[in-house]
């Protein structure tokens, strides 16, 4: 059953509402659930050719064929559940949508630039603060 005029349109607002108050959710639901098949057909034959390894290795009692084997399959499984598209040189936010749409870069805040480290001792820090009062 098709859905009535004033369906669509709410649909339509619901969804520059979401595109603009969530812009990485709304990326990550439109984009497209299904993994390349060659990415698991890839995996299936590491994972079969690991397999034997590791039995040829247990047969033969060759035991640093056998931790190949173990090795090759454990790579194989997670090469087919990795997330390809992940790092592509982005991370995070990229800026900030504004009310009429469109995006403006956000300048680069002092904990992004600082290390590891730093960040955890700014949280921690900014939590003492809080509980302190």
């Amino acid at each position: 059953m098709p859905l009535s005029e004033y369906e669509q349109r709410v649909l339509e607002q619901m969804e520059r509402q979401l595109t603009s108050d969530d812009p990485r959710l709304a990326n990550t639901l439109t984009q497209s659930g299904h993994r390349a098949v060659g990415r698991y057909v890839i995996a299936s034959v590491g994972v079969i050719v690991g397999l034997l390894l590791l039995v040829f290795g247990a047969a033969g009692s060759i035991p640093l064929l056998g931790v190949l084997g173990f090795v090759v399959m454990f790579a194989a499984v997670a090469f087919a559940f990795a997330n390809p598209g992940r790092h592509r040189g982005r991370s995070g936010p990229q800026g900030v949508v504004s009310g009429d749409g469109s995006v403006q870069k956000r300048p680069a805040q002092r904990s992004q630039r600082a290390g590891f480290m730093t960040r955890l001792e700014e949280r921690w820090e900014k939590r003492r603060g809080e509980n302190g009062r």
